[in-house]
């Protein structure tokens, strides 16, 4: 899909969050009602903040994905459910290690097509650990640029 991509400002931080919150709908079927009420604050007030923000946005300037990247790893990668499939998600990927030295990424186990993407991507796992960054039981894989 033909877009650009581009830095993030905060007056964004509101429009982000709808679309992690779209896409964990539609990707992260483990995680429950609660946890995703439990995260939405977290991501708007805490998490966008920590890390250098890039959208890619389509013709009409809407943002249909982002990346977040802190100490050269991808701390978050997330695209609007209708924009899935379309190219957008490697875009970010690739802009993210060549524009943002980005080496490193986490992503939960029980998300099979974010692990399959990663690695025909160029990302191998590298290792394990049976909590996420919150302490809760989803399992992380820990992956990194071959």
């Amino acid at each position: 899909m033909k877009g650009n991509i581009g830095a993030v400002q905060e007056h964004d931080f509101d429009t982000l969050t709808g679309l992690w919150e779209a896409s964990v709908r539609a990707t992260h079927t483990f995680l429950k009602e609660t946890d995703i009420v439990w995260l939405r604050p977290r991501i708007r007030n805490h998490y966008l903040i920590h890390v250098e923000l890039h959208a890619f946005r389509d013709e009409h300037h809407a943002i249909l994905g982002f990346v977040g990247v802190a100490n050269a790893k991808i701390e978050m990668l997330f695209i609007a459910p209708q924009a899935q499939g379309k190219g957008i998600g490697k875009q970010l990927l690739q802009y993210a290690i060549h524009h943002m030295k980005a080496v490193e990424l986490d992503v939960n186990e029980q998300n099979p097509d974010a692990v399959g993407f990663y690695q025909h991507q160029g990302f191998e796992i590298v290792g394990r650990s049976p909590l996420d960054g919150q302490g809760q039981p989803f399992p992380l894989l820990h992956m990194r640029l071959k």
